[in-house]
């Protein structure tokens, strides 16, 4: 198809693109034949074609491209719309209003630089019908030169209200000379951008791309069968109407992703995750383990000497990882509960029947703190048995930590304790049998890599058990962790105080002080969680140090305490462990807190901005009071006016306490990637499918992978390339 939008942005307009994650690289189009389901390809060497060999890219707009994922001209076709815009037809500008997106067209009867605060170029542009505004804040001499009296423009943009009547800032033109132009044939997509690649020129390269697809196979790696099942169409006409819909096609259809174009590329991207999830998980298998016996009955003697029986949640957990810390063949096994559901202690056993084979294990912590948490409690079980356990972090004094290397590395300490120091260069484990990783979405795919590696030294790798407070729907737990085993713990231990939680308005803030007072006043403490501004550490930092001198100087008889991310490591775990001995009564941070140590003693916690926040996040931060016998309160602040979103997840927060309930509802408001908090590792990025709205494609989409597993197996790996990219990896390390 011609590319028909050759309109082009003004120079440096000073907006934000629309940044994509960078995606995977892939082979497209067929050597020498015909794929399953494709049609007859060209030569090995066009396969292959740099996005060099384009016109008008050089290697300086390639290297901007690769940041989209995009090195070869074929992977152009995968950088898929965000959205789409009707510019079908023009709008008379007399017909205007404020806040629509509309393309006019017309001659510019003014044309003049002015200076009302900053430098800018205005262009009155009419149509016979009314008169508009362009403005621009940036532009060249070329431009302006373009931009003349007598010029006929095309336009599109939104409409505002401007000092002198309707404007535009910045509208997308382009010069129409001769005779009448005809309007868009298709709608036109909005892509994802990286800086220094403007739409029009995103939108000009896919159209080449597209254009040889007229002469290209584009390959399709499903299988036949699959295909006649599902009543969809082919990959190439998906990719044509995704990128083009016509004029007809239905805005809210396509923006709810349910044409069957985006659920024919929703399919194959499920299943580029389902089938490459499974086999790396039937590859594991094949690797060796340790059999993990224990002859020395160290798990038995620390389940006997634990001062609390376990729940039945916790025994079945336990059940399913001895069941296969039995086996040669390494566990992959994730272990999700609810915060405080006791998934430590379980961990605790596996680590004890690794130490009771007379080898190791290791838990590795996402913070100092958390990491000294999990020692204090293993050393308070397993020392009683005669088994020491070491910490190992980069904060700890020299001394200490050279003694804990040579422990380990001697294999004299069978159970460690640490973070991503445990995994740093120089670490050697004598025989590490058994790696539990806590809070695993906070590391990445590399660190984990490296610490499983550190046991394959002897040809056999460790078991693995992560452990996750964030509850995963089932949906989404059979995508994202198909190369896992897992078991849930759906049960809190018996004595768990359900903490109450309210919603307040900003405006009753004076009265949740005074509540602060009456609890610090009875001897129990508080978390004041500051509000998430945005993404940018540094202001949440300032909004917290802000809020700590406020409060303390409104409340000058409590003890006042500060922690955010910008802090040095020393610094917030001092603040911590102070707050945990009951130094500090008020504790103000950020979601540092989300992950951090056990304060029973706190029995309020106040979140400010609640609205701001996902459910998931929420749920967790309140989990950090009602751990102990007395009752505890979550105040949620609120500043209105609600949007119909935030209003939801406050009524799903202050309603439910059920972790995998909060969790489903959350999958359903933010998406997959937000919950798993997995933005970092490419996993469940997902660019086309919904695990909400796509759930019905889930059966046959875990059907066709077993279908490819058994007899394609060399599809999956260019599917995994194509939707996946490096996110592959992530299973292989859990």
């Amino acid at each position: 198809m011609k590319q028909r939008d050759t309109a082009t942005q003004a120079q440096g307009c000073g907006r934000p693109p629309e940044v994509a994650e960078s995606r995977a690289k892939t082979t497209l189009f067929a050597r020498d034949g015909a794929g399953p389901g494709g049609m007859p390809g060209s030569s090995a060497s066009y396969e292959q074609r740099p996005i060099t060999a384009l016109r008008g890219v050089g290697e300086s707009l390639a290297q901007r491209l690769a940041r989209l994922g995009v090195e070869q001209v074929q992977d152009l076709l995968f950088v898929l719309p965000l959205r789409y815009e009707d510019r079908t037809s023009v709008v008379r500008i007399g017909s205007l209003l404020p806040g629509m997106r509309a393309v006019v067209e017309g001659e510019i009867q003014l044309a003049q630089i002015t200076y009302r605060r900053r430098r800018q170029l205005q262009c009155s542009l009419s149509d016979g019908s009314g008169f508009l505004t362009l403005r621009f804040f940036h532009f060249s001499a070329p431009q302006q030169q373009g931009l003349a009296r007598g010029t006929r423009l095309r336009c599109f943009g939104e409409v505002r209200r401007g000092p002198q009547g309707l404007e535009m800032v910045h509208p997308e033109y382009r010069r129409v000379s001769g005779g009448e132009v005809p309007p868009e044939e298709t709608l036109t997509p909005i892509y994802p951008l990286t800086e220094g690649v403007a739409q029009g020129r995103m939108r000009a390269l896919i159209a080449q791309a597209l254009h040889e697809l007229d002469t290209a196979a584009v390959r399709d790696w499903i299988p036949e069968p699959v295909l006649e099942s599902l009543d969809l169409p082919t990959l190439r006409d998906a990719l044509r109407y995704v990128h083009r819909p016509p004029r007809e096609a239905r805005l809210d259809e396509l923006a709810a992703g349910r044409h069957p174009a985006q659920r024919r590329l929703a399919f194959e991207e499920l299943l580029a995750h389902q089938a490459s999830l499974r086999q790396l998980k039937r590859a594991s298998r094949t690797d060796p383990a340790w059999p993990l016996d224990d002859t020395e009955g160290v798990a038995a003697r620390l389940m006997a000497a634990l001062p609390f029986s376990l729940t039945r949640a916790q025994a079945r957990a336990l059940s399913e990882v001895e069941a296969d810390l039995r086996s040669n063949a390494p566990m992959v096994r994730l272990i999700q509960g609810d915060v405080g559901c006791g998934k430590t202690a379980v961990a605790a056993i596996a680590a004890a029947r690794a130490a009771g084979t007379g080898l190791q294990a290791a838990l590795m912590a996402p913070t100092e703190l958390l990491a000294e948490q999990h020692w204090r409690s293993l050393s308070e079980w397993l020392h009683p048995l005669g088994l020491p356990v070491a910490l190992l972090t980069s904060g700890q004094p020299a001394r200490a930590r050279r003694s804990a290397l040579e422990a380990i590395a001697s294999g004299e300490v069978r159970v460690v304790v640490g973070t991503h120091a445990l995994f740093q260069e120089g670490i050697e484990f004598s025989r590490l049998a058994l790696v539990i990783v806590d809070e695993q979405h906070r590391f990445g795919v590399q660190q984990r890599l490296s610490l499983k590696e550190k046991g394959s030294k002897l040809g056999r790798f460790p078991h693995q058990l992560i452990m996750t407070a964030t509850p995963i729907p089932r949906t989404l737990a059979m995508t994202a962790y198909a190369d896992l085993d897992i078991s849930v713990i759906d049960e809190l231990p018996p004595g768990r105080t359900p903490v109450r939680t309210v919603v307040v308005p900003e405006q009753r803030r004076e009265e949740v002080v005074a509540r602060i007072v009456q609890v610090c006043r009875s001897g129990r403490q508080v978390y004041w969680v500051c509000p998430l501004i945005d993404e940018s550490e540094e202001l949440r930092s300032q909004a917290a140090e802000e809020t700590a001198a406020v409060l303390a100087e409104a409340l000058p008889d409590i003890r006042v305490g500060l922690v955010h991310g910008r802090m040095p490591s020393s610094k917030k775990d001092a603040a911590m462990l102070a707050f945990k001995a009951g130094h500090i009564q008020l504790l103000v941070a950020t979601t540092v807190i989300e992950v951090g140590v056990d304060v029973p003693n706190a029995t309020l916690m106040v979140i400010e901005n609640a609205e701001r926040m996902g459910l998931a996040q929420l749920h967790q931060l309140r989990g950090r009071v009602g751990r102990g016998a007395e009752a505890s309160t979550c105040v949620l602040l609120y500043r209105g006016p609600l949007s119909p979103l935030a209003r939801q997840r406050l009524k799903v927060i202050r309603e439910s306490s059920d972790g995998f309930e909060i969790a489903r509802r959350d999958l359903e408001l933010r998406g997959a990637g937000e919950l798993l908090g997995t933005r970092q590792t490419g996993l469940a990025q997902l660019r086309v499918a919904d695990l909400t709205r796509d759930a019905d494609l889930l059966p046959r989409v875990q059907e066709a992978a077993e279908l490819l597993i058994a007899k394609y197996p060399d599809h999956i790996a260019a599917l995994a390339a194509r939707w996946i990219g490096t996110g592959e990896q992530y299973g292989r390390v859990g």
